[in-house]
């Protein structure tokens, strides 16, 4: 009986995974038959999910603002034999709300290392095996930030906007050698991230937050896992340089 299911055969490397939406598309990855690699930064919580999720699930410590550290991910995974097919750009981090002039520079300097140079290093250390074998997906998790920006997360939303326009000029160039690139904008979600792009996590808070997005509810990590797995697999196999919303309507 053929194996039916979506990602059956890929190994599927995953950063920030060990919580939020990238553990969700951890998750939904493995369930649709990926091999995967929790790779995080912090090492306990990932050797936890991938320990949660199984055998076909290993955990990588890894900070991907750090050139040595993501080398070292690749080398391991080189040693492994466990050729990455899909590449999701997921680890992401927000400096708290606040005026555009009133944030630090090791705010600054953070949020782009970790949502910009982050997708440069990764790309750096893991497109060239995929053009090797002339195949592989990368999946950006972008934001509505990105197109849409809220007001006192500047930096933040730039990173993200950032993020979008690499995901179209990575596909254009990459297209030709059999490897897709798209990404998904979240809206604001039940993930660990959530109380620092509020500010404060209260009831009012919430619910002016809530109040932009038309459908009346949160993203999850479910929400993004199912579209993910969607792009990431043959069904999109016509897709690339998409930035696709998973918002509940929130950037019409």
């Amino acid at each position: 009986m053929a194996n039916d299911k979506k990602l059956a055969n890929q190994t599927a490397l995953i950063t920030g995974a060990a919580s939020g939406f990238g553990e969700g598309i951890a998750r939904k990855f493995a369930a649709e038959g990926a091999n995967i690699i929790v790779a995080d930064i912090n090492g306990e919580l990932a050797e936890a999910v991938a320990n949660s999720i199984g055998e076909q699930a290993i955990a990588a410590t890894v900070d991907v603002s750090n050139n040595e550290s993501v080398a070292n991910l690749a080398a391991l995974l080189k040693h492994k034999q466990w050729p990455v097919d899909i590449l999701v750009n997921n680890a992401g981090v927000t400096h708290l709300p606040a005026e555009l002039d009133a944030i630090t520079e090791d705010d600054f300097d953070r949020v782009f290392k970790v949502n910009a140079k982050s997708v440069f290093l990764m790309s750096t250390h893991f497109i060239p095996a995929m053009k090797a074998r002339q195949s592989g997906v990368v999946l950006n998790i972008a934001s509505t930030a990105g197109i849409s920006p809220r007001p006192r997360l500047s930096w933040y939303n730039a990173s993200k906007g950032w993020m979008i326009t690499a995901t179209k000029s990575m596909a254009v160039e990459l297209a030709p050698l059999g490897i897709r690139v798209n990404a998904i904008n979240p809206v604001i979600g039940e993930t660990p991230l959530m109380q620092s792009f509020m500010g404060e996590d209260t009831p009012e808070m919430r619910a002016k937050f809530m109040s932009t997005i038309p459908l009346g509810r949160f993203s999850t990590p479910e929400d993004i896992a199912n579209a993910a797995c969607f792009l990431c697999s043959s069904e999109a196999s016509m897709i690339t340089g998409v930035a696709i919303e998973v918002d509940g309507g929130r950037c019409i």
